[in-house]
């Protein structure tokens, strides 16, 4: 079960709602990555890349003491915080590094949230030789201070942004306005499948190589399909990557999660599918959270990389299909599924991959034993760490 992307359109959803300056490049991108796609020496240099730089494929993890404590299905994570700079993010920018070269391109452009976008993006520039210019929002960069140490040090130029409310949305803003006026030498590495057409269909290519893998490796190990996929769900790319090569196997069910924040009733949390209505935000026409009047609202999540008001168009056709259910963990919970994993595996994981954890345990304390849920572990949670320990001391030191 597919949607339908030519044009780029999932059903109603996606498409091009961009000024009339960015079309032409965007239309010079299409063509690009549709010609480098086609052509057998490309894809066989972006799999080196991804197997000798970024150092694919990534292990499926039995996690078996953490399913035997949960007591129910069995928990498998696809290790993507084990790729080089420690996040599913660089399958992504690999490959975009590669289709600049073939356009002649000299600078990348960037936002990033969580900051792994934009040390993926710097990381592969620096490889190339490319120049490297990251958008991030002024609160973010307080909650993500390792990653912009590390995007300074690959040489990357890193641009604060302090308008609307620091993060994720309004990095994006400013890398838009960015490639603009400089698209005749710049091209526009989007973190996430999301955006104007023909990103949403590019960012999944290229991280589908999350689920190829997952499949070929529950065949290999199990004889079977898992039961269940689990990733959360930002802009969508992680979650897309995964679930786009099951998207046949009628028994293989699939859940998306967004950030509950302080819980949807609150009004305090990025949950898009879960609580917001069809919209244009960025170029596209998906989920997003907008008043009565329009206008985007903001967000609030514990995990940098989710706090973002919509959402990419091929989860919103997904969504309103039912082949994949959508869901919300809040704060809480995810710090204390991050906590456990940490302290029951030996694996720290990102705050953003720890929200498809905690829905991963309820749903395995549902199913029974023989049951097989593979999990999204997204990215390393190295980068949350002054952000674990300032809520973790909070938590322990309130009344």
């Amino acid at each position: 079960m597919r949607g339908t992307d030519t044009a780029g359109r999932y059903g109603s959803y996606g498409g091009r709602f961009v000024a009339e300056t960015l079309i032409a490049a965007l239309d010079e991108l299409e063509q690009a990555f549709d010609s480098c796609m086609a052509d057998e020496q490309f894809r066989s240099q972006l799999q080196r890349e991804l197997a000798e730089y970024v150092g694919r494929p990534t292990p499926l993890y039995p996690a078996e003491r953490l399913s035997e404590e949960l007591g129910g299905a069995q928990l498998c994570l696809k290790r993507e915080d084990l790729n080089h700079t420690g996040a599913h993010k660089i399958n992504n920018t690999v490959g975009q590094a590669l289709l600049a070269q073939h356009m002649g391109k000299h600078r990348l452009i960037a936002e990033t949230g969580a900051g792994q976008h934009g040390v993926a993006t710097a990381t592969v520039a620096a490889r190339a030789g490319l120049e490297c210019c990251v958008y991030m929002g002024e609160e973010d960069m307080r909650r993500q201070a390792v990653n912009v140490r590390r995007m300074k040090l690959l040489g990357a130029e890193l641009r604060t942004v302090r308008s609307g409310t620091r993060t994720l949305k309004d990095a994006l803003n400013e890398a838009l306005r960015d490639w603009v006026g400089s698209s005749a030498d710049s091209l526009y590495v989007i973190g996430s499948a999301a955006g104007p057409h023909p990103y949403p269909a590019l960012v999944r290519e290229l991280q589908s190589v999350i689920g190829r893998e997952a499949r070929e490796q529950c065949l290999a190990r199990y004889g079977r399909l898992p039961d269940a996929l689990v990733a959360c769900v930002g802009g969508g790319s992680n979650a897309i990557g995964l679930f786009h090569p099951f998207l046949d196997d009628e028994t293989v069910r699939m859940y998306g999660v967004e950030a509950g924040g302080a819980g949807l009733e609150s009004g305090r949390h990025a949950a898009s599918l879960c609580a917001g209505r069809p919209g244009v935000l960025h170029g596209t026409y998906s989920y997003l959270l907008q008043d009565d009047e329009g206008q985007v609202l903001p967000t609030h999540s514990i995990s940098a990389g989710l706090d973002y008001p919509a959402v990419g168009p091929e989860h919103a056709w997904l969504k309103d299909s039912g082949r994949v259910e959508y869901t919300a963990v809040d704060d809480s919970a995810a710090l204390a599924a991050c906590l456990r994993l940490t302290r029951t595996e030996g694996i720290l994981p990102a705050l953003e991959s720890s929200h498809a954890l905690a829905y991963a345990f309820q749903l395995a304390t549902q199913l029974g034993r023989d049951a097989l849920i593979v999990v999204n572990l997204s990215g390393r949670g190295d980068k949350d760490i002054e952000e674990i320990l300032r809520l973790t001391d909070s938590l322990e030191s309130a009344p």
